[in-house]
């Protein structure tokens, strides 16, 4: 996990974390399998540019973050309003997030807010605001 300071955040995480852990229960007495994962996903926090005043290989980092974030933002919109095409292939984030998304998954969103970054946790907690009202469907 990457942290590095930005003028937003000491201790500001620079890259996602996805942890995945497959399961298999098997019934002793019938042999019968049942398979399941268990993802944990930290994302690393969005910063303005202008806020965080990034310059270099940090700036760089920042951009890429956003990137990918905004990207998630457009998958949960395009689930949200049930279109056909829903764009996991714009980012490696959405990519690998892609089984956890859509099925007959479950999502929980857990936010961290500060009340030092009134601004970042208002926009944190509309995004949360937008995944709790999106409807995960089976795929066909």
């Amino acid at each position: 996990r990457s942290t590095g300071a930005t003028n937003c955040n000491e201790r500001s995480s620079r890259s996602h974390l996805l942890f995945r852990l497959d399961l298999v229960g098997i019934n002793q007495l019938t042999g019968e399998t049942t398979e399941g994962a268990v993802s944990l996903v930290d994302l690393a926090g969005s910063e303005r540019l202008k806020d965080s005043k990034a310059e270099g290989g940090r700036r760089e980092e920042t951009k890429h973050i956003n990137r990918s974030l905004s990207s998630l933002k457009s998958v949960i919109g395009a689930l949200s309003r049930k279109e056909k095409h829903v764009p996991y292939r714009n980012s490696k984030l959405t990519h690998l997030l892609q089984d956890h998304l859509c099925g007959d998954s479950k999502t929980l969103v857990l936010v961290t807010l500060s009340p030092e970054h009134v601004s970042e946790s208002l926009n944190s907690l509309r995004f949360a605001t937008q995944v709790n009202g999106c409807q995960i469907q089976v795929r066909k």
